[in-house]
């Protein structure tokens, strides 16, 4: 992370012409709309039911409805959001009024597409629905925080919550970390890839039923200790008819049955969150969807059952330009024939154990005055030209009953239904750490078979011990300042040599050597040294990596080339230059350096306001006669256009200065890196991707170093 992200500031200009911020409520949808849908035609975008029972229920203002139906068959508006630390809309969120299929396809749209594609790859921006970029506002994240977001996949929230933790861009390590978690192994692998375009050594992905996702333990002032979180994100999977609009599905598969059958696991999820927050945290609850039954329902269940532990926080204030709906206090159950319940007395016994009571509001008034539910925020698509969202701010007060020492409360947390069993952490579930649990040879392994995990087998966390012997040459060679916390470094393997080097903050280290029995790490950790073999000659085997350059730099004293904006323009778009094509002053700080690995850096000039005003890092290689620098192609593509060059590829692969890609690269841009963005953005989608497979091969962006 770090000092990258002052990059950010140059795209305003850029996005400005292509979109309005977002929150913005215009409606020149152009001629763009037509012929979207194409393909979709089989799909009649009508639902009897759904308009019945969301008529019914009244959460559309009277005198709306027919606008909010309207809105609901218009395709959804592509939103992305560039990566910085100032608050959304402030021109880091924007809305372009065009749907993804307009954007890939349009012709007039393919220098810009190519731009979202390119820049979403090196996690400058991400694609992201607007309503999705609420609930990590609302979680008021500090550097500090320890955070778990439990449904994590595909990780945009995460994405999020990552970038607010390096709020200080010159603090390399912040204090607090992310957990993200996902019970589908496969979709760990998407969250991976997200995080990963971010390279901070903050982030941790595992796989886990987030129901009963394991209590984690830790070292704090020499002894074991239950780790609480600051603040969790708690995103349920939910039935998703508010994304109608971009999942066109949703129009012939709707039914309350989706609800009534989610409400449950929702529920258990939320209770094993809250009781994982530390008292004064919070707890976002997000669906989108738009039913109360995952919604108010699911909020309800979890402040009665808290008894006063929990309180609704009111976050009107939080996001003052958002419009929303409060949330409502009188619902009613309807089931897939359309038979209507008021109340829990009403179902028939045959009912009871597919309607809960959970799924009605309480009875008492003064219970559910003092709930507050009109705290809770429900965003409709006609209001602001987006999605369907509900989302809920909880502020834990107080142990939940269940949890407390004096034993005042021995309530299971979740009810017991047919077919479920209660979600861990209720009073039989003993929190105190056991010390033989903790690991003492700076080794995580995998998790035991007795764990009902699945997927691919990962390769250990092993981290340096103080003697390491593979360290004193890295440290000599890149001459690091005496604070550089090498026991945060990390290795994939036990045994033979160690191919790449990782990284991660003091306090998930912690987290990993106290709970490796406890839970399954999918990914941790950013690279920052790769084995080169041909660098052990020249004093050092390890070659520093791109994706953790900003995390190394302030630590490096030694094997760092000033450049100019020329000579970054210079090592960007030939292959492996001579060193005689770097300026003077490049050229001699290079002739006075040994061959091997070296830290290019670009510092802004003040009085040069034409040239970015942002330092830029490039990692490098020092030949005999030549130097060349090691960055992904996206990536260059970034740097090119901080330094005004703008390098656009045609559909028959021609840049703008007249070179032409391989009939391969121009495959992989055109194609690959698209549908893989567009994978990105859409919540839902999978891929298999291993995340400890083969890195790409750093290149220029005329074609791969050797």
């Amino acid at each position: 992370m770090g000092r990258k992200n002052r990059t950010r500031q140059r795209f305003q200009c850029d996005l400005k012409v292509n979109g309005t911020r977002a929150g913005s409520n215009s409606d020149s949808r152009g001629l763009f709309w037509q012929g979207w849908g194409a393909g979709y035609s089989e799909i009649i975008k009508e639902n009897k039911l759904f308009e019945h029972y969301y008529t019914e229920l009244k959460i559309v203002p009277e005198g709306e409805f027919e606008e909010f139906m309207e809105a609901m068959r218009e395709p959804l508006p592509a939103t992305i959001r560039i990566t910085g630390y100032k608050r959304y809309p402030d021109e880091l969120a924007w809305h372009t009024n065009l749907s993804r299929k307009i954007l890939r396809k349009s012709p007039l749209l393919e220098k810009f597409h190519q731009f979202l594609v390119s820049e979403t790859e090196s996690g400058n921006i991400s694609r992201q629905e607007a309503v999705s970029m609420i609930p990590p506002l609302l979680m008021k994240i500090e550097p500090q925080h320890k955070i778990l977001d439990m449904c994590a996949a595909p990780g945009s929230k995460t994405a999020q919550l990552i970038e607010m933790l390096h709020s200080d861009m010159d603090i390399p390590f912040p204090e607090g970390f992310v957990i993200a978690n996902d019970v589908d192994n496969k979709r760990c692998y998407l969250l991976v890839h997200q995080a990963k375009r971010l390279n901070s050594p903050c982030i941790m992905v595992v796989n886990h039923d987030a129901s009963s996702i394991p209590r984690l333990h830790f070292d704090q002032d020499g002894k074991k200790d239950i780790l609480f979180y600051d603040r969790i994100l708690c995103d349920v999977p939910c039935s998703g008819d508010g994304t109608m609009r971009k999942n066109i599905d949703v129009w012939k598969k709707w039914t309350t049955s989706n609800s009534i059958h989610l409400h449950g696991l929702q529920i258990r999820i939320a209770v094993r969150g809250v009781e994982q927050l530390a008292v004064g945290g919070r707890m976002v609850y997000s669906t989108c969807s738009l039913n109360p039954i995952e919604d108010e329902a699911v909020i309800a269940a979890l402040l009665e059952k808290s008894e006063g532990a929990l309180e609704l926080a009111d976050a009107s204030a939080d996001l003052p330009g958002l419009k929303y709906m409060p949330g409502i206090t009188s619902w009613k159950v309807m089931t897939k024939e359309g038979q209507w319940f008021s109340d829990w007395s009403e179902v028939p016994t045959s009912r009871h154990t597919q309607i809960r009571p959970t799924m009605f509001p309480p009875t008492d008034p003064e219970k559910l005055a003092n709930m507050k539910l009109e705290r809770c925020m429900r965003i409709l698509p006609h209001h602001q030209n987006t999605g369907g969202f509900f989302v809920a701010v909880l502020v834990k007060k107080a142990p939940m009953p269940w949890n407390r020492p004096d034993g005042s409360s021995a309530d299971a947390p979740v009810e017991a239904v047919e077919g479920e069993t209660p979600a861990e952490g209720n009073p039989s579930v003993p929190d105190t750490p056991d010390p033989s649990e903790v690991k003492k040879d700076h080794v995580c392994g995998s998790c035991p078979i007795k764990m009902k995990l699945f997927g691919f087998k990962e390769d250990p966390f092993v981290f340096l011990t103080e003697d390491d012997p593979i360290f004193p040459p890295i440290q000599a060679f890149y001459d690091l300042s005496p604070d550089f916390p090498k026991l945060n470094v990390l290795t994939r393997t036990r045994e033979g040599k160690k191919r790449n080097l990782y990284m991660v903050s003091k306090e998930l280290r912690n987290v990993l050597l106290n709970n490796s029995e406890r839970m399954k790490v999918i990914n941790t950790g950013v690279k920052v040294w790769s084995r080169n073999n041909d660098g052990e000659q020249f004093g050092c085997a390890f070659r520093l990596a791109q994706e953790g350059i900003y995390t190394l730099c302030p630590y490096i004293r030694a094997r760092i080339i000033n450049i100019s904006v020329e000579d970054v323009k210079v090592l960007l778009t030939q292959e492996n230059p001579f060193l005689s094509k770097l300026g003077d002053d490049a050229h001699t700080q290079a002739k006075k350096l040994e061959m091997g690995s070296i830290v290019l850096r670009y510092l802004p000039d003040p009085q040069d306001l034409d040239a970015p005003q942002c330092p830029i890092d490039l990692c490098g290689w020092r030949g005999k006669t030549s130097i060349r620098a090691f960055v992904s192609r996206n990536e260059c593509l970034h740097y090119l256009r901080m330094v005004g060059v703008e390098v656009f590829r045609d559909k028959q692969g021609k840049r703008n200065d007249g070179s032409t890609e391989t009939e391969e690269e121009s495959t992989e841009d055109a194609e690959g890196l698209s549908q893989e963005a567009d994978l990105l953005e859409q919540e839902g989608e999978e891929t298999e991707q291993n995340a400890n497979g083969t890195e790409p091969v750093s290149s220029t962006c005329d074609g791969p170093t050797s």
